[in-house]
């Protein structure tokens, strides 16, 4: 499963209409369709606001899961391409009303569907000479976005999108039972395997999460291109799967609510809202470093093409005091650099919110890696969970 094809305790939403302009005559439609809890509503409120007496018709479609939004890049795609489908969309999740039907100006796409949608042509690029705010975008994350034609991140490609939030992989564990076991707290990858926590490990379905993680913990990239050139890897991952109770990248929260797993790899949008329920829990960032994703604005290839609406909206969600706002929110990190403070957080997700350099220099993104390059992974993950 991909990143988020399960949002832990959102899964049943349906898509929600949030906003609709008035509708009137003469004005300029701009849509969005926005992963649910992505955006707070009271920023989503200031834009408008903003909008002041421009005559705009802003109409915003919230979708549950990442997926969801691609099914309908992918929906309005084979629609223009083949006219005769538009009768199937209404199958296609949040495709079902006459409004939904037309291309979103602009919608979220996960990191990890970037190069999907720009090999099959399902966006176009952004003019990044409407987006002043560009230049204040970190180097790396220019880079994650600026990609060939094939999708593959590349220094003489194009920019197809724009990142307004991320988080990261994490570990999660029960603070009650490591202590009642008196058990020594994790602090990196390394702690998975341990002697004492066997049996009592749950891991992501996800090969290129686990094997990165085992990776990172010799001191290689997530990214590796070769998977052959580690010879150790295999047996590290063997010595790892006699501590994993299951792999699962849905519901791997709740066995470590209900004690049947003491500690858990997981991704931070799932982790962070329930460690404020939660008290028992605790949850780190490893110290060797680890995955990063990103939430994206990108513009469907068939939309109407609204470019100052569409450079409008990126450009205030990328002001620091609004990207403040995002990132304390919706418990996420913004690309824009902000000033964040230990008041603004709740006490235990302090340090997991407020960026550590050092340490987000030695994490990275899942970059696409070639067909045969990810198969390699597939297939030692698949070789790995049989034994």
């Amino acid at each position: 499963m991909d990143r988020r094809a399960f949002l832990f305790g959102t899964s049943t939403f349906a898509t929600t209409q949030l906003l609709i302009g008035c509708g009137a005559k003469n004005k300029s439609k701009f849509s969005v369709n926005l992963l649910k809890k992505s955006l707070p509503s009271l920023v989503i409120d200031q834009y408008q606001k903003q909008l002041g007496k421009q005559k705009v018709d802003l109409k915003i479609y919230l979708q549950p899961q990442l997926q969801d939004i691609f099914q309908q890049l992918e929906a309005w795609g084979t629609a223009k391409k083949d006219p005769k489908q538009q009768n199937w969309l209404r199958w296609v999740p949040g495709m079902g009303n006459s409004e939904t039907k037309v291309p979103g100006d602009l919608v979220t796409l996960g990191d990890s569907y970037l190069q999907d949608a720009i090999a099959r042509r399902l966006i176009r690029p952004l003019d990044v000479g409407k987006l002043p705010q560009w230049s204040s975008l970190p180097s790396r994350w220019q880079e994650l976005v600026t990609r060939d034609d094939r999708g593959f991140p590349s220094s003489q490609g194009k920019v197809w999108a724009a990142p307004y939030r991320w988080g990261s992989t994490m570990m999660i564990y029960r603070r009650d039972k490591f202590a009642d076991l008196g058990l020594k707290a994790p602090q990196d990858w390394s702690d998975l395997w341990r002697d004492d926590l066997r049996n009592r490990v749950s891991l992501l379905d996800h090969p290129r999460e686990i094997i990165g993680l085992t990776l990172k913990k010799l001191g290689k990239s997530y990214n590796t291109q070769d998977l052959s050139t580690v010879p150790q890897l295999e047996a590290e991952l063997q010595s790892l799967n006699k501590n994993v109770k299951f792999y699962d990248s849905s519901k791997y929260l709740e066995p470590l609510l209900l004690g049947d797993t003491l500690i858990s790899t997981g991704w931070s949008h799932d982790i962070l809202p329930v460690m404020t329920r939660y008290p028992q829990l605790s949850a780190i960032v490893p110290e060797s470093g680890t995955a990063i994703w990103a939430d994206m604005w990108v513009n469907p290839i068939n939309s109407q093409n609204q470019v100052d609406l569409l450079s409008q909206w990126i450009n205030f969600y990328w002001q620091p005091d609004i990207a403040n706002k995002v990132s304390v929110l919706t418990k996420t990190n913004s690309p824009i650099p902000t000033t964040i403070t230990t008041e603004d957080i709740q006490p235990q997700l302090q340090k997991l919110l407020i960026s550590n350099q050092a340490l987000l220099e030695k994490s990275e993104f899942i970059f696409p890696l070639a067909a045969e390059v990810e198969k390699q992974y597939q297939d030692l993950f698949n070789k790995i969970k049989l034994q």
